[in-house]
């Protein structure tokens, strides 16, 4: 199921990679043509849409989350790194439509020549994006892939900068058409707003995959205690901990103590307390170190220990 899943995500990168390179070289050749600007400088926006294109599907052939000796919790944070990636070209990008908005701020007027038709290929182009920006995130939605999402992300913010492009062009259309003053000032001032979205875009790529790779927690300790506490047989349960991310792989970790006369029967509660936490919250993988009673411990999490003994977190690792 993991291999179709993997396969799925790859031919929706190869298919908006086709895309996205098309629409590319519609916006170069319609730059060059016209002369204009910002069409060339939507042009370069578009070349990160295939490099993460790229990025994604490079990332999603090293992300297979079945273990192996040199992964022995699998590879997922491939993909996490390929989301990681994006991120920072949603940061270029960005830096790009400012310098790019700044610089036209003092640059000569030079002359740009707009027709309907060229317009009309701008209007393609525009439906190519939304396209391309609903399929990704209905699909990755759908399986559950960051990856995919995040591009998805990207190619939205693409979508707004095409339509900052499309309502200068047209401004400078009318402009030749009533003969009246060319509007260029209109391009730069919608550039701003833009940029600031492909700044949000980034931060949420960003967001939504940092937990994962500094393993932050996953689950709230209480939550997980509460769920072993319904297993019979189960007395205790400290010192929990849990990484990873919910929904597509999260590890737990605790120290629990049973009510079993051997570990025949320790290890029949353990399994259903395995099977419990899967119940909740899989995808998971479980860890359990069972202890005497004499390690009875009120203490659920490693934080509330350290406080405890006067340790500083920081200093512990925690």
């Amino acid at each position: 199921m993991a291999r179709s899943i993997r396969n799925q995500v790859q031919f929706v990168l190869v298919v908006t990679l086709g895309l996205n390179l098309m629409v590319m070289a519609i916006k170069a050749a319609l730059g060059l043509w016209t002369g204009s600007l910002s069409l060339q400088a939507d042009a370069l926006h578009s070349v990160t849409d295939s490099a993460n294109n790229v990025l994604g599907l490079v990332a999603n052939r090293w992300s297979s989350p079945h273990p192996d000796r040199e992964h022995p919790y699998g590879h997922q944070k491939f993909e996490a790194l390929g989301a990681l990636g994006i991120a920072v070209f949603l940061g270029i990008t960005c830096f790009e439509i400012f310098s790019t908005a700044v610089g036209r701020l003092w640059e000569k007027n030079t002359p740009v020549t707009v027709s309907g038709p060229e317009l009309w290929l701008l209007l393609l182009v525009l439906g190519i994006n939304i396209f391309v920006a609903v399929y990704e995130r209905r699909i990755g939605v759908r399986l559950g892939s960051s990856l995919l999402i995040a591009d998805a992300k990207h190619t939205l913010s693409d979508v707004w900068v095409t339509i900052t492009v499309l309502v200068g062009m047209i401004g400078l259309w009318q402009s030749q058409v009533w003969n009246l003053p060319q509007l260029l000032w209109l391009d730069v001032l919608l550039a701003f707003p833009v940029a600031l979205l492909v700044f949000r875009s980034g931060w949420e790529v960003l967001r939504d995959n940092l937990p994962w790779l500094v393993d932050e927690m996953a689950i709230a300790p209480e939550a997980i205690y509460k769920v072993v506490m319904t297993v019979p047989g189960v007395v205790n349960c400290h010192d929990i901990a849990s990484r990873g991310l919910l929904g597509r792989m999260v590890f737990i970790e605790m120290h629990m103590i049973v009510t079993a006369a051997d570990v025949e029967t320790a290890h029949t509660i353990t399994e259903a307390v395995e099977a419990a936490l899967a119940d909740r919250f899989s995808p998971l993988r479980v860890l359990i170190h069972i202890e005497p009673p004499a390690y009875e411990s009120d203490q659920i999490t490693f934080e509330i220990e350290q406080v405890k003994n006067g340790l500083d977190p920081e200093e512990t690792g925690g």
